[in-house]
């Protein structure tokens, strides 16, 4: 990923203006320039930089935010392990140790369950749906009421789209299969999985290789085709399973500690909204780009795609909607926030089988017959 973006590749003179005008009154650049403070935050990133897309996240974010401002709020980001540990990030920011991380809520669902709502969920929202959702739908509202309770603030900044469901030394032909085998699964789809007989096991993308090489580990799911082929999956694992059910819209955060997001001007609040909403969208492009690449590529090193079985997916979605059923009954944070989701999700599933399904299908049917 390109490090040294350019002011104008994100915002012009004018943008600038327009957005210190949105946060509090038309007032000129130079003006905003001398009056606002100087501010110097660190972040914490739950990726290693090999990872350029999804680290790069909290650097297009960086950089923008730096450019909206003149240069007055600089974030420096430092990589998984370099400050923190990935898994640690949202203690760091809640102890105030950093001022703001970038990762996935579902990483810490060892807290509460809750934490994965925001990020995804199996059988969740789609890439749109999510940000609509998110922004549009009352999700982040939600969300980070519940995160009050923690000190922080969320921010989505950054989306993968749909992943792929993962890596197996073995094929899977039936639910049976998935009998013992010991995957590297993250969040509530790690209890899915369970249910469904699987021995779950939570590793950050650092540590994925070498546990299946060293064969701790049977299977792994991380994100999709560009990252997994930088991973080296491949070399070990020659089954690639299709589609991740429990990640079809993953949002990433920019989790901020309270205290230090509620003492920023309102200038900066909005310069930093923005800048996260360049990453959100910067992300999604990148990952659409490179995984085209990379799905042809490792087919053309021997990967041998396969979807996952039906009767996979039909017992996963049957132990999903019970298990949160379960988080409903007897965690009152999850209960505030499912109803909502669940109701948002049925009728953007009604909608967007009228026309986005209607229209993808014909067209990626006409596509491979007419090639």
């Amino acid at each position: 990923m390109t490090k040294n973006i350019s002011r104008r590749s994100f915002l012009s003179k004018g943008a600038v203006a327009s957005v210190a005008a949105t946060a509090g009154g038309a007032i000129a650049a130079p003006a905003i320039a001398q009056e606002l403070p100087n501010i110097r935050w660190r972040l914490t990133s739950g990726f290693p930089n090999s990872l350029d897309t999804i680290y790069g996240g909290a650097v297009v974010m960086a950089e923008a935010l730096s450019a909206i401002t003149d240069g007055k709020f600089q974030i420096q980001v430092f990589q998984a392990g370099e400050l923190v540990p990935g898994p640690q990030a949202i203690d760091a920011v809640q102890a105030n140790s950093v001022e703001i991380a970038h990762t996935c809520g579902y990483y810490f669902t060892g807290k509460d369950p809750t934490f994965a709502i925001g990020s995804t969920i199996p059988f969740g929202l789609n890439a749109r749906q999510q940000n609509a959702w998110l922004y549009h739908g009352g999700g982040n509202e939600l969300y980070n009421a519940f995160l009050e309770q923690y000190g922080i603030v969320a921010i989505p900044g950054g989306a993968t789209g749909a992943q792929m469901g993962g890596w197996f030394r073995k094929e899977i032909k039936s639910l049976a299969d998935l009998n013992g085998v010991k995957m590297r699964i993250a969040g509530v789809a790690g209890e899915v999985m369970a249910r469904l007989g699987v021995v779950p096991q939570q590793l950050p993308g650092g540590d994925i290789y070498p546990a299946l090489e060293r064969g701790t580990i049977d299977a792994a799911e991380w994100i999709g085709p560009y990252d997994d082929e930088r991973l080296g999956f491949h070399q070990i694992a020659p089954y690639y399973y299709y589609p991740a059910y429990w990640e079809g819209g993953l949002t990433i955060h920019f989790f901020i500690n309270k205290a230090q997001y509620d003492g920023l001007p309102d200038h900066y609040k909005a310069a930093l909204d923005t800048a996260c909403k360049a990453a959100n969208l910067n992300m999604q492009a990148l990952y659409d780009v490179k995984n085209t690449a990379a799905i042809r590529s490792l087919v053309g090193k021997g990967v041998q795609l396969r979807p996952l079985p039906r009767d996979v997916l039909d017992s996963a979605y049957d132990v999903t909607f019970k298990l949160y059923d379960e988080y409903s009954a007897s965690n009152p944070a999850w209960a505030k926030i499912y109803p909502g989701w669940k109701k948002f999700r049925d009728e953007s599933y009604e909608w967007f089988r009228v026309a986005e399904y209607s229209y993808d299908s014909y067209g990626y049917a006409a596509q491979a017959s007419r090639r």
